[in-house]
């Protein structure tokens, strides 16, 4: 089997940021003339679903750290994004307080010795629930596309699970692949 590696437009919110950048869909956004932004609606700990815990590699009922999100554009809500942190490495940061993490999660982990070294993501769509549906602003047959990102350190540990649910309407998910 040759070398695979997969390229995506997601490598940049993978990546950390330097010092007194903004965080990576802010950025992304202003490239296109148009402004990012997002609500912290919840951060602490948390008993997370199955499928996350089984990501994460914990027992079921352990607590973790999560990050809940409402992801803007143009004031508008566009994406719910849910990040769950095994609490060996998150619990006591920044990553669990209410507040803005500057430069976001990946900058922060990076700053404290957890680099991404391999990343999975599983797209998936569906029609929202009834609470996904208000927060999102959508209509009755407006489907949603739900992106989980699983993001493990160099010697496959995983640091991150994230379950992003995203309007569909005008939504682009670009992927390539490098050979060789």
């Amino acid at each position: 089997m040759t070398n695979e590696e997969w390229e995506s437009e997601s490598t940049r919110y993978l990546t950390p940021r330097g010092q007194g950048r903004s965080d990576a869909w802010t950025e992304e956004a202003a490239e296109n003339n148009r402004r990012g932004g997002q609500r912290l609606l919840a951060a602490g700990m948390v008993v997370p679903p199955p499928e996350v815990a089984r990501a994460l590699r914990l027992p079921e009922g352990e607590q973790v750290v999560v990050r809940r999100r409402l992801i803007l554009l143009d004031g508008l809500p566009v994406e719910l994004a849910d990040s769950y942190y095994p609490p060996r490495i998150a619990a006591g940061t920044g990553l669990a307080e209410p507040k803005k993490v500057p430069g976001g999660a990946i900058t922060l982990l990076a700053g404290l010795g957890h680099v991404a070294g391999h990343v999975e993501e599983t797209v998936t769509a569906r029609m929202p629930t009834e609470v996904e549906r208000e927060a999102l602003q959508l209509g009755e047959q407006e489907p949603v596309i739900l992106l989980s990102r699983l993001i493990l350190s160099g010697d496959d540990q995983p640091m991150e699970a994230c379950v992003m649910t995203m309007t569909a309407s005008d939504r682009v998910l670009r992927y390539r692949l490098r050979l060789g």
